[in-house]
């Protein structure tokens, strides 16, 4: 038991340095090329395996956060990587079994979060919670309305998901590491560093699909 342990803890760093160090390249390199989609890939399969291995060794050691937390960067690793098939949804696309599931469960392990860090006084678990709440709510709402999301918005998804799930993976890696930075943090500053140049890029794709979406209709209506 003590040898798969010990091997589950190596998987879970090689996988977890793995994705440290491939994200950022992922995100460097031309966005929908060959090279973005080959090591955005391989930084998906890392945090899956990152947090699978992580589920595992906080089940086995009783440790209730990183559990959640392992949970919350392998839910946004996956949500991030199934937007990239939902690019029709509310044009004749409906969610699959596997996505009602998945937000479902988001939901529930989000809400739970947020409700452990509320009772605890947990503020890491409290900011984690509730951005995750609010991520499966927007996700569950855009899977029941009827009108159409708004113009790109997939491509939002897909990077709040990998850049969420970066952060939730370094924010762990740094709460149990890195334990010269005092608590809270070292779990909240990764989120204090990267969640601002995310939003920052998120704008500027959302004005330029906007721009395109208004130019198409243009467009059309001079066509008709």
């Amino acid at each position: 038991m003590e040898t798969l342990l010990l091997l589950t803890r190596w998987l879970h760093i090689a996988a977890g340095f793995t994705g440290f160090f491939v994200a950022p390249v992922a995100m460097w390199v031309r966005k929908g090329g060959p090279a973005h989609r080959r090591w955005g890939q391989v930084f998906f399969w890392a945090m899956v395996v990152a947090g699978l291995t992580a589920l595992v060794l906080a089940s086995v050691k009783g440790l209730t956060f990183l559990l959640l937390t392992g949970i919350f960067s392998l839910y946004l690793a996956c949500f991030g990587y199934r937007s990239l098939y939902l690019k029709q949804l509310g044009h004749g696309q409906r969610p699959t079994l596997l996505d009602w599931l998945g937000v479902g469960a988001g939901l529930l392990v989000f809400g739970g979060t947020l409700l452990y860090g509320v009772l605890g006084g947990v503020v890491p678990s409290i900011v984690f919670g509730a951005i995750g709440v609010m991520l499966t709510g927007r996700q569950l709402w855009s899977y029941v309305r009827v009108a159409p999301p708004a113009p790109g918005q997939w491509l939002l998804n897909h990077i709040s998901g990998f850049v969420g799930a970066y952060i939730a993976a370094v924010s762990a890696f740094s709460a149990t590491s890195l334990t010269f930075i005092p608590w809270p943090v070292n779990f909240l500053w990764p989120t204090l560093l990267i969640v601002p140049p995310m939003v920052w890029v998120q704008r500027r794709y959302k004005q330029q699909f906007a721009r395109q979406h208004w130019a198409a209709r243009v467009e059309a209506l001079r066509g008709g």
